[in-house]
């Protein structure tokens, strides 16, 4: 070493900054490890870049490659790399020294954050991730060479306030960090970082991908008398499939890497590759599933896709490059270059990251649409498995509703067995008509027997058959499809005749009219508390009555839904419908003009207003009344 060795302090502002890396911004102290490897990894890609652009710089490039050395008696870890190093002016301005231009004004900023959460958000991309060696040693020091250079550097610090900085003449080519690392204290969840497994644990998880082979030295213990004997092993597969061609990938490679990602033990049902290239270039390799998980519907379930930048993984469940309503998608997403803040751990909102969740999304649905039309089979696997989340996009996602609508498979009274689209709906509406007809229930038995399909089935007419929560939201959020409205059956006024059956009907409806005009307004008295309006219905031609929901009213499932998430929403009535032809109806109507003072009278009207909700699948509001009523009844006939 010669005399060029200096002792130099961090200035105020960087020694908070440093303080705050070291025990506020990583949330796991592993990272320090991938952070260690990856700018290696960035040294070598350097070194090979430069040695192609220079032609007078002579340097090795064969054997390019990251090692890792331990010393257990020490307490040493050494992190090594045969990249393109730094010269001493380099390690000043890029190690010596954590600040940057804005740091004073960083620094007001966070000393205004209320919280560690608020000054992670504040915090921009410095590149300093190795000052997160901090967390695990007492002391590091750093050792390197720029390649063409005949000197070297050498950098120690303790990270408490200074550090020095000297020349060095034996330095070899690239960069070598040695922590002097802290005792392991499960408590603070600091682990021996001198044991073989967990340094392989970190570097499978974190740096598995790198491009560059991470080498390190083993002891592996002799067979009786024998020594113990050393070997080299790489610790990374270095087989990032999305960085290949897809030509060059065999299907059980993706297969295999799909198990490893996703923990599933079966196949996917389809493989997405894909690059994004320009501006801002990144390459993605995702997965549909072939079966759901079971916690697809739980506001806990994990979300399926990583990200890494530059092959170096940087989070899990990165849900924002995917919506919630496709959150069953795993893959990867390597970015070339990404906004992330200090401690890589949380993504910035910028316009990179809404312009790949917008191209992934799009690519997503667009395979989902060539399988519908490709192939059938394997488009119902999807559907059946996923479709009830796809369909929470069409409340959220306007900008592709449009392809989820053409995406979109649900049942309908056309076939008891196979689903249908919005488009084969339309192309088999009856002539003059205008609407699309749907219905929502429980399950597909309750809508078809509900009172409310009596009519449409009797002439023929098409229903949507909607049984997923979701749909009670979507169908109202999305309104109408191909120029046609979506409408509910069980809302608002039914008239399915045609203009000649509506004149031939009129004088027949206007005599009910006149001799039902009694008995619906004593109905709606009676019920008032329960109903906003008694009607002859035009939907039903079996059933004594139904209820229903105006036009614009939100149905009670919805209802019940909105109270179920702690909305408060106000009570909403239905109309109660009767079917003037039902001899359940004409028989209450004659015993109404012979005299409403029979308390029996309200009590049938009770009667009918609770069938009619039973029929739909709907609750009663006083079940014990409802039962008490019906048993009287019922003992007077015996």
């Amino acid at each position: 070493m010669n005399d060029r060795t200096e002792t130099l302090e961090f200035q105020a502002e960087a020694r908070q900054l440093l303080q705050l890396m070291v025990h506020s911004i990583y949330s796991k102290k592993d990272v320090f490890l991938r952070e260690l490897i990856s700018n290696a990894s960035d040294a070598l890609d350097k070194l090979r870049l430069t040695a192609l652009v220079d032609k007078d710089l002579v340097v090795d490039t064969d054997d390019l490659h990251i090692a890792i050395e331990v010393d257990r008696d020490a307490r040493t870890l050494t992190v090594r790399d045969n990249g393109i190093g730094m010269s001493r002016d380099e390690v000043v301005s890029v190690i010596g020294t954590i600040a940057k231009s804005g740091t004073a004004e960083l620094l007001r900023q966070l000393r205004e954050a209320k919280d560690a959460g608020a000054s992670q958000e504040l915090i921009g991309q410095f590149g300093v991730g190795f000052y997160a060696a901090f967390m695990v040693a007492d002391r590091v020091e750093l050792v390197t060479r720029r390649a063409g250079e005949s000197g070297g550097t050498r950098w120690e610090s303790t990270g408490a306030g200074t550090y020095t900085i000297a020349s060095v003449d034996d330095a070899p080519q690239g960069t070598a960090v040695t922590l002097h690392l802290k005792p392991a204290d499960a408590e603070d969840n600091l682990h021996d970082y001198t044991a073989e497994w967990t340094i392989r644990e970190i570097v499978k998880r974190y740096s598995d991908f790198i491009a560059h082979p991470i080498r390190m030295t083993v002891e592996r213990p002799g067979e009786g008398d024998a020594e113990a004997t050393t070997e080299t092993v790489t610790l990374n597969s270095m087989k990032a499939l999305w960085a290949r061609p897809r030509g060059e990938v065999e299907p059980t490679e993706y297969h295999e890497f799909y198990k490893h990602i996703s923990h599933d033990w079966t196949d996917p049902l389809e493989t997405i590759h894909m690059r994004g290239e320009g501006t801002f270039e990144y390459e993605a390799l995702l997965f549909i599933p072939s079966h759901a998980p079971i916690d697809l519907f739980s506001p806990q379930g994990r979300r399926g896709v990583q990200l890494y930048v530059k092959r170096v993984f940087i989070m899990d469940d990165c849900d924002a490059l995917m919506p919630n309503y496709l959150r069953f998608i795993k893959g990867v997403v390597d970015a070339h270059d990404l906004s992330l803040n200090i401690s890589r751990e949380i993504l910035q909102q910028d316009r990179q990251i809404q312009a790949v969740r917008r191209r992934l999304v799009k690519k997503v649905l667009a395979t989902v649409k060539e399988l519908k039309t490709g192939q059938p089979e394997r488009y119902r696997t999807f559907w059946s498995e996923f479709g009830a989340a796809v369909k929470e996009g069409l409340i959220d996602d306007i900008d592709n509703r449009d392809t989820l609508l053409e995406i979109l498979s649900v049942a309908s009274t056309q076939d008891p067995a196979e689903l249908t689209d919005l488009a084969g709906y339309v192309g088999r509406m009856k002539d003059g008509q205008t609407d699309i007809y749907y219905a929502t229930g429980e399950n597909r038995a309750t809508i078809e027997n509900s009172p409310h399909m009596e009519a449409f089935r009797a002439k023929g007419y098409e229903v949507l058959l909607l049984t997923d929560p979701v749909d009670e939201v979507w169908v109202e959020q999305v309104g109408s499809y191909d120029g046609k409205t979506l409408r509910s059956v069980a809302k608002g006024q039914v008239d399915l005749d045609t203009e000649e059956e509506r004149k031939e009907a009129e004088a027949e409806r206007e005599q009910q009219r006149t001799e039902y005009a009694d008995l619906l307004g004593w109905m709606g008295g009676v019920l008032g508390d329960s109903v906003k309006e008694v009607r002859l219905s035009s939907r039903l031609t079996t059933s004594p009555a139904c209820v229903v929901g105006d036009a614009h009213d939100i149905t009670p499932t919805l209802e019940k839904m909105y109270r179920a998430m702690g909305h408060e929403v106000p009570k909403v009535k239905r109309i109660l419908e009767l079917n003037p032809t039902h001899p359940l109806v004409t028989g209450l109507r004659k015993a109404h003009e012979q005299g409403d003072a029979d308390p029996s009278l309200a009590e049938t009207a009770e009667l009918l207003y609770g069938m009619a909700l039973l029929a739909e699948g709907g609750d009663l509001g006083d079940p014990s009344r409802f039962a008490r009523i019906l048993a009287d009844r019922l003992t007077r006939t015996l």
